[in-house]
């Protein structure tokens, strides 16, 4: 009997769903939102694949503190249609952050995780908050400092 040695082995992983906090009232958007795609696509651990779901869910706190660089407070839109004629509607990023903080966080990540099914999966297991409580105290996350 022979066998294939041209097969991949892929070992199952064992461990469990590791919650992360992050707190981004200390971050500027692109890098905090770059690390936190890294740790959903488990880019951090040995047993990276890029088309496995990660064993990682990540909690955003104090998302209305978030900063960026130069003027991109007073100068970047963001942008939503409605699907109608006309339907177009754009707002700064001063108000966007007064009005719904989570948003801008949304929509950085959005961009930096695949555009698949894979993608989809990976930001469900994204909690953001507008300030610093949430209800997921019982998971134990473990404070990350990005850097």
């Amino acid at each position: 009997m022979s066998i294939n040695k041209n097969k991949t082995f892929l070992k199952k992983s064992e461990e469990n769903v590791k919650w992360y906090i992050v707190d981004a009232q200390n971050y500027k958007l692109g890098r905090l939102t770059s690390k936190i795609a890294s740790i959903l696509k488990n880019k951090h651990q040995a047993e990276y694949l890029p088309y496995q779901e990660g064993k990682s869910n990540v909690i955003i706190i104090n998302s209305k503190k978030i900063q960026t660089t130069g003027k991109k407070s007073q100068q970047k839109s963001y942008k939503r249609h409605s699907g109608r004629p006309g339907g177009m509607k754009t707002e700064i990023f001063k108000k966007l952050q007064e009005r719904i903080p989570n948003r801008i966080i949304e929509h950085a990540l959005k961009g930096m995780l695949p555009k698949n099914s894979l993608g989809r999966k990976l930001f469900k297991k994204v909690k953001i908050y507008p300030n610093n409580q949430h209800p997921h105290q019982s998971q134990n996350p473990i404070q990350i400092n990005i850097d």
